[in-house]
């Protein structure tokens, strides 16, 4: 993406002022433009207005469920949602990556990983569009017209099911993915709760693809909620 970060209009929809004003000049230090809103009704009204360019979200605001405000923004606004929950909400964390959220940021956060992550949203995560042929994450290069997968230069062996996964992945590199979220698209809805599948066969593309599966840097584990793909490789 070629716009600095200054082209960049981000809103904060959180009720804690304090929180607030945080990232406000966290994010304006970094040159980011910031709107905020303190309800759920000043954010809708404020992303239906000005739509930006990236949400982080509260779960708890005073006046609507964090879910719920997600899935109405879902209905139209397609840019990154990064979520901030609490430390013991796993299960909201899940739902709301389900319910599109792109990431997610536990409390107290860093605000150092608070902005490595915005950054990858706005600028790797990317989507393979259908004109997309060929595609490079670090030095693993997929030919999506050739169905063909490469590690520096060598080919590399999949399965069905394993490519499936990888390509499933790369079309939400950067993003984390839920364990039903990948069960559904590689083996269908009637085994979304099957996650040992789905352990095995990232085992397996890790082995394949990794330079060490034991520390692996591409297909990265988010502890009880799913993957993600890593979009940062160099």
């Amino acid at each position: 993406m070629s716009m600095s970060d200054g082209d960049h209009h981000i809103l904060v929809i959180e009720d804690e002022q304090p929180i607030r004003r945080l990232l406000k000049a966290s994010l304006g230090a970094e040159g980011y433009r910031v709107s905020e809103a303190s309800t759920a009704q000043d954010g809708l009204r404020t992303a239906t207005s000005l739509p930006p360019d990236l949400i982080i979200l509260d779960l708890g605001l005073p006046d609507l469920d964090g879910q719920e405000v997600l899935q109405q923004l879902r209905d139209w606004y397609t840019s990154p949602i990064i979520i901030l929950s609490a430390r013991d909400q796993e299960p909201q964390k899940i739902k709301a990556l389900d319910n599109g959220a792109d990431d997610y940021v536990t409390k107290p956060f860093g605000t150092g990983e608070l902005l490595a992550r915005i950054r990858t949203a706005l600028r790797h995560s990317f989507r393979v569009e259908n004109e997309a042929t060929k595609v490079r994450i670090g030095d693993i290069d997929v030919d999506l017209a050739a169905r063909m997968v490469t590690k520096k230069g060598k080919p590399i062996h999949l399965t069905p099911l394993e490519y499936k996964l990888l390509v499933t992945m790369l079309k939400h590199a950067g993003k984390v993915l839920t364990h039903r979220f990948l069960l559904r698209e590689v083996w269908g809805p009637l085994d979304s709760h099957e996650n040992h599948y789905l352990r095995v066969f990232v085992a397996g593309l890790r082995r394949k693809l990794e330079d060490d599966s034991a520390r692996p840097r591409l297909i990265l584990t988010e502890q009880g909620v799913g993957y993600r793909l890593s979009a940062d490789l160099s």
